[in-house]
């Protein structure tokens, strides 16, 4: 899978269709949650978008805003056929990479809380419900590099 992490401004229309289209279809669709994924963070100047490529297409995606003190992960998905094989990892490592040195957050869906733990991420509070699907809020503290 090839990796790039970009600005909005340096994604290209093409790129950018196929990395909404990915997570209306997993989010919106395949999870049943209608809600507004353009939120307007996408284009703001610290967001980056980590999109990973498989055979030229979107396979993978995460962004990554800047909150100030701390960046926030999120919006980390698969296509359906890129699931199973490991894909995952090297998107979320790159997001992770992304953040740099800073503390991190993200809600993981409660089934995922054991996978994000393997890269250093916590439970810090209590289950909560987005869109009728158990979620926790998960930290990863500032790392020297």
């Amino acid at each position: 899978m090839e990796i790039r992490v970009l600005r909005f401004d340096e994604l290209d229309a093409r790129t950018a269709y196929d990395v909404w289209r990915l997570r209306q279809a997993v989010f919106v669709v395949e999870q049943a949650c209608p809600y507004p994924d353009l939120d307007g963070r996408d284009p703001e100047p610290g967001t980056r978008h980590v999109v990973g490529l498989l055979d030229g297409a979107v396979a993978g995606y995460a962004r990554v805003l800047d909150d100030g003190d701390e960046a926030r992960v999120g919006r980390v998905v698969l296509a359906r056929e890129a699931r199973g094989r490991g894909l995952s990892e090297p998107v979320l490592r790159a997001a992770i990479d992304a953040v740099g040195d800073r503390a991190s957050v993200l809600d993981a869906q409660s089934p995922l809380a054991g996978w994000y733990a393997g890269f250093g991420y916590a439970v810090c509070g209590p289950e909560f419900l987005e869109d009728g699907i158990p979620h926790l809020p998960m930290r990863r503290p500032p790392t020297p590099r």
